[in-house]
């Protein structure tokens, strides 16, 4: 690669961050046949996280990666002007895990949600940004791989909510409306998956210091 078409290159790269998603999907609906790469450029790496901490399963999630783009695609008409390109895009990404799941007989109902309560603390609460480990002094990383293992470990339905809640900040009613469900389902589901890592992760200790962020 010659200098010049690598500043040319830099040049494109800066452009994208400059752009937002949503005039991205304008583009593409206009039909810029660049527009999806940039999107997947931007999106690849927390979308395949999202669907690895779904399936737990690296081929899977590889497969819903390429189909969740292929949906983007071939929906690109039903995007609204007012609405969050990573919020849309999530929906599809979680509709296509539960359209595998439900082709998956080994795991019925994964992703069924079927309980409300609107009495629930939030992520914020349960998960703070500065979780110190009562035993050892553990790195802040450390207690990231922490916190994701554990929440890969939550049953499925609370593993989706939380995934999309916590690590992807959507919020609530965009998480309801990715998830087919309720505002008051994803509150019990995070309650439930908060009760759950509760008991799983090291909390902090009363009146003791802080030593880092978990998330």
């Amino acid at each position: 690669m010659d200098d010049v078409e690598r500043r040319m290159n830099q040049a494109n790269r800066e452009s994208d961050v400059a752009e937002s998603d949503e005039s991205v999907m304008a583009r593409l609906q206009k039909g810029d046949g660049d527009a999806l790469e940039i999107l997947v450029r931007r999106h690849a790496n927390r979308l395949l996280g999202f669907l690895l901490r779904m399936t737990r399963d690296r081929g899977r999630a590889e497969d819903l990666f390429q189909e969740t783009f292929l949906r983007v695609h071939t929906k690109v008409d039903t995007f609204k002007p007012d609405q969050r390109f990573k919020a849309w895009l999530y929906a599809i990404a979680a509709h296509a895990a539960i359209d595998a799941q439900r082709r998956d007989a080994r795991a019925p109902d994964m992703f069924s949600f079927d309980a409300e309560n609107d009495e629930t603390p939030s992520l914020a609460e349960i998960l703070p940004a500065d979780t110190p480990h009562p035993a050892e002094k553990l790195s802040a990383d450390e207690r990231k791989v922490r916190v994701r293992a554990a929440v890969e470990n939550l049953p499925p339905r609370q593993r989706a909510t939380v995934a999309l809640a916590y690590f992807e900040d959507l919020s609530y009613p965009e998480v309801a409306a990715a998830l087919g469900c309720t505002v008051g389902t994803v509150k019990t589901q995070v309650s439930r998956a908060m009760a759950t890592l509760a008991r799983i992760l090291p909390m902090p200790e009363r009146g003791g210091t802080t030593a880092g962020g978990a998330r």
